[in-house]
């Protein structure tokens, strides 16, 4: 007889709006022990297994503190309410609420700005504290309780009894809704004789925390560079791409094996849960609505079991390249990579290229680098990064005429990377880079076709890999040359390139107010990774300007609003990255 042993669900996790699985351990008819699902379907020795998800329907919900969302509110900030941000008023404690103080004071003031008419009522509203004692004349405003009274707590035997559950789920995974937040769940598994439908046993049942709501990153909008100065803004949701034009996102995800609390000790441990960093992800790629997406950091078992599966539903089709060597994670060996997809009513795949720099780095060790040296060069050379180039063809009367043999056929070649990141080999990220683009070159010779190269380049601008790549040469007095022990970059003169590169975002430099955003020195965005340790710009999307114009971008983050959790990744923002997208013309060379 088929019984259930255990259900559980991992315990560190809030239960927030990102897909649920529980664990169920069985014991099958023939006595093995296995955490496998038996649907309706597919009976085992007669029997399956039914599932039900439940919401209490007399549960009235909780407040959750809008800082540390496992917790209870036990106080509100009337600044918060003044201001209209009723999401952010709520604290669990007046130590919570100190602690918040920078962003509730920029809350603050623009309510203050506001409601200046009010005279008195600001006063009031601003100049005491009240609920949890003095916190110092550093913070103005006025708190509220929050008793059980007007939140009520559920009081329970949990043994079901006098409760009423609603049912919302009859799936083993369950997804929490907007319904759910504030309340309970229950599982429930039952073991069922597929001969005449009854319980073999009594249902084996779990309850969840509160569901609490998936956190609300700040909307990013498309700016339209159509107008000189006056650069005008379009949510992405509303943004479609006009004929002849077509967008490309570039994003590193950030790999499991490397969201370590160890290095991302700021970060609550549940934000940095692969269950919840995924479907966070997954939001934020579907809604930017892209026609191609290259992302980096894509671990091998991810693309095969999440990404390509779920972006499929989406209308994407994905190609991927891993990395070469594997991790150990402390538990099983894990591996990442580079994974472009592209929307299958918008392209069509015509030929793929697997670059791996460990393989030009043996062949380079093998001709070029003395004997004496070959061992040196071995540790400092080989790497696991890699490049992915795919080749493109648009159809649809959006992108192109339609049919491979149509003479109006519309290429693009689109490169995807993530370069070594050691700050200390500054030469093998420049080897990489021109490694890179020697191949594009060799592409862009056998045929004119618009070329895109995105990625993680683990460089800086005004660094030498974001040099050549931007001006097609290295200046043989940069700084970076000087670390070159193998004379791999030697003579510097063949350090150049062809192609017309041209950083994406730079186009923002026309915009008075998006241009405090960028670095004047490269007109580059202050910021693409913002971690406690580091801000910089590392990501890039470049395009050929003689084949493609940029007709608009995906605003920048501001610093303020990123480092109000300390840094990335957040429970907001699931990667240490921000998103970069940008949407392209396609030109008429001239001839």
């Amino acid at each position: 007889m088929l019984s259930v042993l255990r259900v559980h669900l991992p315990s560190d996790i809030p239960i927030v709006g990102c897909e649920l699985t529980p664990y169920v351990l069985l014991r099958r008819p023939d006595g093995s022990i296995t955490p496998d699902d038996i649907p309706e379907s597919s009976p085992a020795d007669g029997f399956y297994l039914k599932h039900r998800w439940y919401r209490i329907q007399n549960d009235k919900g909780s407040a959750i503190c809008s800082v540390h969302p496992s917790e209870s509110a036990t106080i509100q900030c009337l600044g918060c309410l003044k201001a209209k941000t009723i999401s952010k008023s709520y604290h669990c404690s007046s130590e919570c609420f100190i602690d918040s103080w920078r962003m509730h004071r920029s809350l603050h003031a623009r309510a203050a700005s506001a409601v200046q008419e009010n005279g008195p009522e600001e006063d009031e509203m601003f100049g005491s504290f009240a609920g949890g004692g003095s916190v110092g004349s550093t913070v103005g405003a006025t708190l509220i309780g929050l008793s059980n009274g007007s939140f009520p707590v559920l009081v329970s035997d949990r043994g079901g009894g006098g409760e009423t559950w609603y049912e919302v789920g009859r799936s083993r995974t369950y997804t929490p809704s907007s319904d759910d937040v504030g309340h309970v769940l229950k599982f429930e598994c039952t073991a069922i004789d597929a001969s005449n439908g009854q319980a073999v046993a009594p249902a084996s049942t779990l309850l969840t925390s509160r569901v609490i709501p998936a956190p609300s990153p700040t909307p990013r909008r498309m700016i339209c560079m159509s107008y000189a100065d006056g650069l005008s803004g379009l949510d992405v949701e509303s943004h479609s791409s006009a004929a002849g034009t077509f967008t490309v996102l570039s994003y590193n995800v950030l790999a499991d094996l490397y969201a370590t609390s160890d290095m991302y000790s700021y970060c609550p441990p549940w934000a940095l849960s692969w269950p919840y960093r995924r479907q966070n992800l997954l939001r934020e790629i579907v809604g930017y609505r892209a026609d191609i997406l290259c992302l980096q950091e894509v671990q091998s078992d991810h693309f095969e079991e999440f990404f390509q599966p779920e972006l499929e539903k989406h209308g994407y089709v994905g190609v991927y390249k891993k990395k070469t060597t594997e991790v150990y994670t402390g538990t099983v060996y894990a591996i990442d990579g580079c994974a472009t997809f592209f929307r299958r009513d918008c392209f069509s795949l015509v030929k793929k290229y697997e670059v791996e720099f460990n393989k030009a780095a043996q062949t380079l060790i093998d001709s070029g680098i003395p004997a004496s040296q070959k061992k040196t060069a071995l540790t400092r050379l080989i790497k696991d990064n890699v490049a992915l180039i795919v080749v493109l063809e648009a159809r649809g009367a959006n992108h192109g005429s339609e049919g491979a043999s149509a003479p109006g056929k519309q290429l693009l070649c689109v490169a995807n990377t993530h370069t070594h990141a050691n700050p200390e080999l500054k030469d093998v990220k420049l080897w990489q880079v021109q490694t890179l683009l020697k191949g594009l070159e060799k592409i862009a010779r056998s045929a004119a076709i618009p070329m895109l190269v995105c990625g993680d380049f683990n460089s800086i601008p005004g660094s030498a890999p974001h040099y050549l790549i931007a001006s097609g040469r290295v200046d043989p007095q940069h700084p970076d040359l000087a670390t070159d022990p193998l004379g791999i970059l030697r003579p510097t003169s063949r350090l150049c390139h062809t192609l017309p590169l041209v950083s994406a975002y730079k186009s923002f430099a026309r915009s008075e107010r998006h241009r405090r955003r960028l670095d004047p020195s490269s007109n580059e965005p202050l910021f693409t990774n913002c971690t406690r340790d580091f801000l910089g710009t590392l990501d890039y999307i470049f395009y050929t300007a003689d084949s493609l114009s940029v007709e608009s971008l995906l605003e920048l983050l501001d610093e303020e609003s990123l480092r109000r959790d300390t840094a990335l990744p957040s429970p907001e923002w699931s990667s240490d990255h921000i998103a970069l997208l940008a949407q392209f013309r396609i030109q008429a060379r001239a001839v």
